[in-house]
């Protein structure tokens, strides 16, 4: 993983992936990397003409944990600014859902994982809430219990209706942090968002093959097979398990997905056919799918406890 280039977003998850296997010398390295290329804005993890909103966002826990490790102010203060951009600067659509692109009004379900999960846990737990309601209320089909992908909200329109797998991974991946994070006086909220955890689990599982891996686009068996949707669900699973949101009945499918994950690491310790970088149109590798496995190892490993 730490072998690639990464994009903001991509330097987030892999960070998550340090703080959530307990390595806290390297995750506060990587923190201190991602606030050295914070925007004046706030935006964290930023190379050059990075056009997102909530990417930057997903190092945002990561430095705060590396605040927490060495008590460090910059990175506390670092943190804040996130936050502060996030909450009173960032572009949103006349519901109040943060935008994911700086150059066009669009909604997208990636801006799941990338901005609630740090809102949440640096005490913004309504304005998380809220953004994941937002959220689903534009790209949440309750027929097929899915996200679509990408919504234009100045045209009204949908620019990919399609239910990408990657998309329903961060979706389920956000739901898993985010009712862990919610205080326990959240009770009625940490409800629902467990219930909206359990929907998406049952649309994606329905179309989930008998090797424990899903097509690219979950409901097209002509697209590609691809490995990190599997290893984003399990994730979730075992994290919901763990919270007691899921029953253990997700065990089974969730422990699948892990071993159809295993089989698809080469020699070298790359997860092969993931939805690859760096367009994510083909099978390949990506940093977030190196991320996702040791996500879903830690998390496996928190379950076993």
């Amino acid at each position: 993983m730490l072998s690639m280039q990464r994009a903001s977003w991509e330097h987030g998850v892999a960070l998550q992936a340090m703080v959530e296997l307990g390595n806290d010398d390297q995750a506060y390295l990587m923190a201190r990397e991602a606030v050295l290329r914070q925007t004046p804005e706030g935006r964290l993890s930023v190379l050059y003409t990075d056009n997102g909103v909530t990417d930057p966002a997903a190092s945002g826990e990561g430095v705060l944990r590396a605040y927490e490790i060495s008590g460090d102010i910059d990175l506390k203060q670092a943190a804040d600014r996130m936050l502060d951009y996030l909450l009173a600067r960032a572009p949103r659509s006349e519901l109040g859902v943060i935008y994911h692109t700086l150059d066009s009004p669009e909604i997208w379900s990636d801006s799941l994982y990338m901005a609630p999960p740090f809102m949440a846990a640096a005490g913004a737990h309504a304005e998380a809430v809220a953004q994941i309601d937002g959220i689903r209320q534009v790209l949440w089909n309750p027929e097929s219990r899915l996200f679509s992908h990408r919504w234009h909200d100045g045209e009204k329109r949908f620019i990919d209706r399609r239910f990408w797998g990657g998309g329903n991974g961060w979706a389920a991946a956000c739901l898993g942090r985010v009712v862990a994070a919610l205080p326990a006086e959240m009770a009625a909220e940490k409800e629902r968002l467990a219930n909206y955890h359990r929907e998406l689990l049952d649309g994606c599982i329905a179309h989930m093959r008998g090797d424990g891996l899903f097509h690219d686009f979950v409901d097209e068996p002509g697209a590609f097979v691809e490995t990190n949707l599997s290893q984003m669900l399990a994730y979730s699973v075992f994290r919901g398990i763990r919270g007691g949101w899921l029953d253990d009945s997700y065990l089974e499918p969730a422990d699948r997905m892990r071993a159809a994950a295993h089989a698809r690491v080469d020699r070298h310790g790359f997860v092969t056919g993931v939805c690859g970088a760096p367009f994510f149109d083909r099978p390949g590798r990506s940093t977030e799918g190196q991320a996702f496995y040791l996500l879903m190892e830690a998390a496996h490993r928190d379950l076993a406890r």
